[in-house]
């Protein structure tokens, strides 16, 4: 039987606006995340349009990466990384993400921290835009829904192509590209984190705004994978979608149909123009029925058929059921709510725990799009207790990721082709959906809580031990 492949990528994921902090060191630009505030799971986080005295930032420090970066890194190779997944602040290379000149501090510092990884074996995996499109282009062009954009992402992915061309080999375009589709409305976790549409501008929020916005981030994606081709060929260049698994809730033929519309709009939408090299079918009707009239350039769509990713990512966390019974019980998600399935368990955060959906969710992309994928996000968001002899005894976490494991093997030996795994916050992070460090999903544990305080020191969890193991029995150890 098939079982994960002697090159498996083992790691973890981050992301720098969650991580890196020293938010305005060295010349770096304020980013949309630095401009949101903190937040809990009852109180939502908020965008301002300028940094309010007295209001904490949770970015600002995050859980400080800039400062701790071989420490941390000297921890992943501990545990067996055989990748690191993190992103680059954009505007910490271009502030404004619109001078001609890259800061050099900035480019050197990840020329550190990659040099870092590389001592270590590990593989760099660099997501070149999660969540840190400059502030000054929303304030300037309402972010992406300006087709200006495209040419500023281009500079930037240039810059970054050429410098580290002999250093990383694996590159994602857009963390989640497909996040500004969802919850419409629910601008904290969908359009505003991309970087349009929403309070942080005079700009209304518009379904039209959002497509609009979303083709400009797909041609700039198509035109990156192909200039990263022409800078070097053995680039790897893949998408990242924040899949959202969906069941029906009941037999109803409705509910069925519910299912394939809602899988359609969150998931296959964006990945068929990016792995495809095309809009699907069904979009012309969805554009027709929500009043969406994009505006093309001539070439646009060649440049998308010319730009497709040599493989795919996502992130998987739980999954939802769907139905238009408008009684059923509602459930929160990872960008996007549900409806409550009565046979899973939930997180602290009401996130329905699923290990075999993401069995499910390997056939369905591999079957539809048959090239390499792999999971760069999935974990468990919870309140870690931190004993007085300084451990943590995370065995929810074990339980979370060893089913999950294994439902990825099943799929392995389905026959997908799946190239790596690299488990949400491999070490404590801010919560991107709250803004809180309450809820926890890493490996590691930094001292950091929700209202700023902390001397950010690391500490093995009881998990960080136990993946060690699964790493180097190449997830055949999984006790």
């Amino acid at each position: 039987m098939k079982t994960f492949r002697e090159d498996f990528l083992w790691g973890g994921a981050t992301a720098a606006n969650q991580y890196e902090g020293a938010w305005d060191v060295d010349g770096k630009g304020a980013s949309v995340s630095d401009m949101c505030t903190n937040g809990s799971h009852t109180v939502p986080k908020r965008v301002t349009t300028a940094i309010e005295e007295g209001t904490l930032y949770p970015s600002h420090e995050a859980t400080d990466f800039y400062h701790h970066y071989k420490e941390d890194i000297a921890l992943f190779a501990e545990m067996g990384f055989k990748t690191f997944r993190m992103s680059i602040n954009w505007t910490r290379i271009f502030p404004t993400g619109m001078e001609e000149k890259p800061l050099e501090a900035g480019l050197q510092f990840y020329d550190n921290v990659f040099d870092e990884c590389l001592k270590y074996g590990i593989e760099p995996l660099v997501t070149i835009s999660h969540y840190e499109l400059p502030y000054a282009l929303v304030e300037k062009y309402n972010g992406w829904e300006g087709r200006e954009c495209i040419q500023y992402y281009l500079n930037y992915c240039e810059t970054i192509f050429n410098r580290y061309k002999n250093k990383v080999k694996y590159w994602l375009t857009f963390n989640e590209i497909n996040a500004g589709t969802m919850a419409f409305g629910n601008v904290l976790s969908t359009g505003t984190i991309q970087g349009y549409s929403g309070p942080i501008t005079e700009v209304p929020d518009s379904v039209q705004a959002r497509y609009q916005a979303l083709h400009h981030m797909f041609v700039a994606s198509a035109k990156a994978v192909k200039m990263g081709h022409e800078i070097n060929s053995d680039f790897k260049i893949g998408c990242m979608i924040a899949f959202m698994t969906s069941y029906p809730y009941t037999c109803n033929p409705t509910d069925m149909l519910e299912v394939q519309r809602a899988m359609r709009d969150s998931n296959w939408y964006c990945s068929d123009v990016q792995v495809r090299g095309a809009y699907p079918a069904f979009a012309e009707r969805f554009w027709e029925e929500n009043n969406i009239s994009l505006k093309m350039e001539d070439g646009d769509l060649e440049v998308l058929k010319e730009g497709t990713v040599d493989y795919y990512t996502f992130s998987y966390y739980m999954s939802n059921c769907v139905t238009l019974d408008p009684g059923a019980e509602q459930t929160e998600g990872n960008l996007l709510g549900g409806v409550k399935n009565p046979y899973l368990k939930a997180s602290d955060w009401g996130w329905q725990i699923d290990p075999q959906g993401l069995h499910y969710t390997l056939n369905e992309i591999y079957g539809r799009y048959n090239i390499p994928l792999m999971v760069v996000e999935n974990g468990l968001g919870a309140v870690d207790k931190l004993e007085e002899d300084g451990t943590v005894n995370d065995d929810y976490r074990i339980n979370y990721f060893r089913d999950h494991i294994k439902e990825m093997e099943e799929a392995v030996k389905d026959g997908v082709d799946l190239m790596g795994y690299t488990p949400w916050g491999c070490i404590d992070l801010v919560s991107a959906s709250t803004g809180e460090m309450a809820k926890r999903y890493g490996f590691i544990y930094v001292d950091k809580y929700d209202d700023g305080t902390g001397d950010l020191s690391r500490r093995k969890k009881k998990s960080f031990d136990w993946y060690k193991k699964v790493i180097s029995s190449n997830g055949k150890n999984l006790n």
